[in-house]
């Protein structure tokens, strides 16, 4: 039995996304959450509604309890902590307020030539795709 995958939007067509991950001009929006917190679980339905306002990006919900393995040696601590990366390059990584209106603006400032901040993250985005 294959163990679970994580979660992707705006669909969960594996095959699809995967084909857009590895545009270098989409935008990867990876929440990085456990089950057991109770402001990821209140999180996760505005995170998908935004998920389907922007079909343009990949959105990834990713409880960093059942894939470790995504995460390298990088410990998350706090909820929700979120990975938005443009093809190979980290635009930001961090926690947030769990108000979803601040990642839209977040994501809305960024134009098509947003620079990569030097951070050390995951990068989740090849671990999606490989």
């Amino acid at each position: 039995m294959n163990p679970p995958a994580p979660v992707l939007f705006p669909d969960r067509d594996a095959a699809r996304l995967q084909a857009l991950l590895r545009e270098p001009s989409v935008t990867l929006v990876a929440c990085l959450c456990a089950a057991w917190c109770g402001t990821c679980r209140d999180y996760l339905p505005p995170f998908e509604a935004l998920a389907a306002r922007r079909p343009q990006d990949v959105f990834a919900w990713i409880d960093i309890e059942d894939f470790p393995e995504l995460l390298d040696d990088h410990d998350v601590e706090n909820f929700p902590t979120l990975l938005i990366q443009r093809g190979p390059d980290v635009l930001f990584y961090g926690t947030m307020l769990p108000h979803i209106g601040h990642l839209e603006r977040l994501l809305d400032s960024f134009g098509a030539d947003a620079s990569a901040i030097a951070v050390p993250a995951p990068d989740i985005r090849t671990a999606l795709t490989a």
